[in-house]
């Protein structure tokens, strides 16, 4: 009888004709999950109450033009109480089944290249990733969001429901950690493509790669664990509903469950490729690999296969070929290895390896700890001698030898990885000293290490310039530049802003459209808000001061002075009946080009200006909007000076009083945000204030329109502002450009909650002074319900 703890085989299902590369546990019914195979099909399957302890197929789920290469499962909602079953695949699509029927629902086109990682989050998001790159953040079928800033195919993506984190792993033998649509951190460390990631728990996860390593990270960047034991590729990863053990697949032929930090158990497939894995719900474990077989292991005694299929698994297994090459068995010299009598010593642990040679075969042996005996697990085909053996992986590296040394009789043998290209002795001195060993011992391990390697050809040399392990160059969690503080900006004139209140005298902008509701006071918001504010006569003096200073060709001739004071005059009183002249406005955006230390008066005159539909009009439309805009953004660049930035942000947030300059903003809305997002880090409340307004007139513009995309970016940097801005006026103003994007709109509120905007949040509740901003949290959350 198998111990509880030791798995073994429940059952093998030869369903799919080709490679199974996705594995996914349904909701509904209890116990089922869902295969995904190169034969461009999925299967649902459930158990049955047959004496084989097998499953049965449910549904097979057609759709795919090509091979179906990733699955997931979508949690129920109201409308699909049983939950739906997404699907990724070589022909760039994602689709999207029931459990009631074998066709897709709808299918999801973006990508440009096979989708090959996909993870459900909370109220329907879904997380894609593809060959081509990029990862996709899905509502219903809709794209919400483009994930852009790997180098290479995103092999590995999965959601952190709780707080609306979403993590990526790539080729580029990168993770990166994504906040309402923007890279928060880059995770390095492993030595080649990351191929799968698991969930631990709201702060930890795992990543495996093709250096043949397990990591276990932090969401904050710390690498806390590495685990070995692959010798090859690893390709998926699970975690067990205790959230705390979980069990790895590779190229290496195995399935391997680990607890509490140790390999506990290796179980051997007879298929080169072992693809995928999922847990189900009762601790079972489905594997799916390149024989098209999908196996299901199980530690509970009632659900185990009967002795006979145990017996034909075992017999299925003695007679796989294995392919050296693969590093898994190191070198193999045929003369060297012992006879069948070696298998009559015990073996030291679950897994071990044993070759035997058997006239002139090579037989290969894993111990099995539960049985107490050496299970064959194939026959080597293609030894390789001294001269033509493939390098030996060790942890996940590659040498030339990795010898094994006894240090005390009847104690665990150590091993020594040693390549050709390494000193002996340093080496030796490294080896002591990572194993606690007396340095009395390295002249022995050294001249050990020599004379084991005397006559060797050189392996593959080492890259000059780096180590190729611990090597320079690599990412150092915490390095980051922090965001270095500004002198302060203050208004260049009169050295601060003062902005109209509410006439209730709440505080915050001109406007008695917020008056509208008696219970909601505050949004959605509907017109723009604008920076009205000016003292003419101040503005008007620092020009003519900074005129003086104005490179030659630049500077302005008294009659065009005269002719921008009149403009100032005519655009700080929009009732007036004088309109601004194109010649004052062709005044206005040449002298814009001034050099950018003494350039903020124009811009403020221009803040003004566009606010009139004269101006607005003429620089914002289809003749001259773009490049006016390319203009503004290029004050705004991170490294320039705070207060123009700060004037283009309200520049921008002022061309909405105009259709022109609102049309032009949208059409411009994914740079202008982009860039304006940069802003937050400059440690300036002014610069928060005015990127705040900027997000509120872009939701309150996309208020009542489909344009889902749009409400995505306000979302992402509506969020990633309040990660960094203090200043309550410009949270406030945030919050209710959040409260306008989710109003009225059941996707953006569904977008809201799986990006963990609600979360953020909360803390606003508690504030008290300004009140209008704990009122309008809360309002905001409730909406988000």
């Amino acid at each position: 009888m198998a111990s509880p703890s030791m798995y073994k085989l429940r059952c093998s299902i030869p369903g799919h004709e080709m490679d199974v590369r996705g594995l996914a546990a349904a909701v509904f019914p209890a116990g089922a999950f869902v295969s995904v195979s190169r034969d461009r099909t999925g299967r649902v399957w459930v158990p049955d109450s047959s004496p084989n302890r097998g499953f049965t197929e449910m549904h097979c789920l057609n759709g795919h033009t090509n091979f179906v290469s990733c699955v997931c499962i979508i949690a129920p909602n109201d409308t699909y109480p049983r939950g739906l079953i997404a699907t990724g695949g070589n022909d760039h699509m994602i689709c999207v089944f029931s459990l009631d029927r074998p066709d897709p629902l709808f299918t999801l086109k973006g990508h440009k290249n096979t989708v090959c990682a996909l993870s459900a989050g909370r109220f329907g998001t879904l997380l894609s990733g593809s060959w081509d790159t990029t990862a996709k953040v899905w509502l219903n079928d809709k794209c919400m969001m483009t994930l852009q800033g790997h180098t290479a195919a995103v092999w590995a993506a999965v959601i952190l429901p709780e707080q609306g984190l979403m993590l990526t792993g790539s080729a580029d033998k990168s993770i990166k950690l994504w906040k309402a649509g923007r890279c928060e951190k880059t995770f390095l460390g492993h030595e080649d493509c990351v191929r799968a990631l698991a969930v631990l728990s709201d702060v930890e996860f795992f990543s495996g790669s093709n250096d043949a390593s397990i990591r276990r990270w932090m969401v904050t960047g710390e690498c806390v664990q590495v685990y070995y034991g692959h010798t090859n590729y690893i390709y998926s990863l699970a975690v067990f509903p205790n959230g705390q053990d979980f069990v790895s697949t590779g190229e290496d032929r195995t399935l391997r469950i680990w607890r509490r930090g140790e390999c506990a158990q290796t179980i051997r497939l007879p298929t080169q490729s072992v693809w995928c894995c999922c847990v189900l719900p009762n601790g079972d474990i489905v594997v799916g690999a390149s024989d098209g077989i999908i196996r299901v292991f199980t530690e509970s005694d009632e659900r185990m296969a009967s002795a006979e299929d145990l017996q034909a698994f075992e017999e299925e297994l003695s007679r796989a070929t294995i392919d050296p090459k693969t590093g898994d068995l190191g070198d193999i010299k045929i003369e060297d290895l012992p006879g069948k009598e070696h298998l009559n010593e015990p073996g030291s642990r679950d897994g071990q390896t044993r070759l035997i040679k058997d006239g002139s075969k090579v037989e290969a042996y894993q111990w099995s700890v539960n049985d107490g005996r050496w299970m064959k697990i194939g026959d080597v085909v293609g030894g390789s001698s001294q001269q033509s053996s493939s390098r030996v992986m060790y942890e996940g590296k590659e040498y030339d030898f990795v010898f094994t040394i006894d240090v005390n009789e009847g104690g665990p043998s150590l091993k020594l990885p040693y390549n050709m290209t390494d000193d002996p002795w340093l080496v030796a001195h490294n080896f002591l000293q990572r194993n606690d060993l007396s340095p009395m011992f390295l002249d022995q391990v050294a001249n050990f290490i020599i004379e084991n390697t005397k006559g060797h050809t050189l392996g593959a040399a080492q890259p000059s310039g780096s180590d190729p392990f611990t090597g320079s160059g690599r990412y150092i969690p915490g390095t980051d530049p922090s965001p270095v503080p500004s002198a302060g900006v203050a208004d260049p004139f009169t050295g601060h802003w003062s902005i109209s209140p509410f006439p209730t005298g709440g505080g915050a902008y001109s406007s008695a459209s917020l008056q509208q509701s008696v219970t909601n006071i505050y949004f959605p918001k509907k017109d723009a808000v604008m920076f009205e504010q000016a003292n003419a006569t101040q503005i008007l003096a620092k020009l003519k001061e900074l005129n003086v200073s104005a490179p030659q060709d630049q500077q302005l001739p008294e009659d065009k002075l005269c002719e921008l004071e009149a403009l100032l005059l005519t655009i700080c009183d929009l009732r007036s009946n004088q309109k601004p002249t194109a010649e004052q406005i062709d005044i206005l955006w040449k002298t814009t080009r001034w050099p950018e230390e003494i350039v903020f008066p124009v811009l403020d005159i221009l803040r003004l200006a566009v606010r009139h539909p004269v101006v607005n009009e003429r620089l914002c439309g289809e003749t001259e909007g773009v490049q006016f805009c390319n203009h503004i953004l290029s004050l705004m660049e991170p490294q320039g000076r705070p207060a123009n930035q700060m004037l283009a942000l309200r520049i921008l947030c002022n061309c909405f009083a105009g259709p022109q300059g609102r049309q032009l903003l949208m059409a411009q809305r994914e740079a202008v945000m982009s860039r304006a997002v940069e802003l937050r880090a400059v440690c300036n409340k002014n610069i928060h204030v005015a990127l705040a307004t900027l997000v509120l007139n872009y939701a309150a513009s996309l208020h009542n329109l489909p344009d889902l995309e749009g409400k995505a970016q306000c979302l992402s940097v509506a969020s990633a502002a309040l990660e960094v801005v203090q200043d309550k006026e410009a949270v406030f103003r945030l919050l209710v450009a959040l409260g306008t994007t989710v109003s009225d709109d059941t996707t953006a509120r569904d977008l809201a909650q799986s990006l963990g905007v609600e979360s953020q949040i909360t803390k606003y509740c508690s504030v008290s002074d300004p009140a209008k901003v704990s009122e309008c949290c809360r309002l905001v959350i409730n909406a988000l319900h």
